[in-house]
């Protein structure tokens, strides 16, 4: 079974992660979903949900990991310690997705250096100063370049989660979870609504 191992923080955008995760689970014969963040513990979230974490050193099976974004995100782009386990986390993963500005952490790392990604629309400026040597695509809905999977803010993240579902699954289990979740899914991940 595939592990999908979120990594949480405080003020983490509640959909961001639990977009992806409600997606993820209806796939439960194939992805088991796993929470982290750097100590451990209590993570609250944009609605003040609380979710109980593992340390992200603990995690065994590094096969998917998935970045949120969040208000909290602007602070941890400049916290050395945080990015470092983030690179050494999304450097052994076999797949990396961020949602939102959950790139613009991934681009800190350096690992989306010269590589074609996406992020919120809204909080576009700043992300891509983060990193002037990411290829930011900015009327993509999500993006897709080796074991990287960017996506644009928030339910974003659904789409882009069901587009890795068509890419490692099948198209058909794409479309029946979007089905299942009432969902209408942005098919096209190269055209964004909220690009402008």
């Amino acid at each position: 079974m595939k592990q999908i191992n979120i990594v949480l923080f405080d003020g983490f955008t509640t959909l961001d992660a639990l977009g992806p995760a409600e997606v993820f689970s209806k796939l439960d014969r194939i992805y088991c979903i796993n929470y982290y963040s750097v100590n451990g513990g209590l993570i609250t979230s944009s609605t003040h949900n609380k979710i109980q974490t593992d340390r992200i050193d603990e995690i065994a099976q590094k096969d998917i990991v998935l970045i949120p974004g969040g208000w909290g995100a602007r602070q941890l782009v400049n916290d050395e310690n945080f990015i470092e386990k983030i690179k050494a986390v999304a450097t052994e993963s076999e797949y990396v997705l961020s949602v939102c500005t959950g790139s613009a952490i991934l681009a800190k790392t350096g690992l989306l250096d010269n590589r074609e990604a996406t992020s919120n629309k809204m909080s576009w400026e700043w992300v891509i100063s983060q990193n002037k040597k990411v290829k930011w695509l900015k009327k993509a809905r999500w993006a897709v370049d080796g074991k990287y999977y960017t996506s644009s803010g928030i339910t974003a993240g659904i789409d882009m989660s069901l587009g890795f579902i068509k890419d490692k699954v099948n198209y058909e289990a794409a479309k029946m979870i979007s089905k299942a979740l009432e969902y209408l899914w942005n098919e096209n991940k190269d055209v964004d609504p909220f690009a402008g």
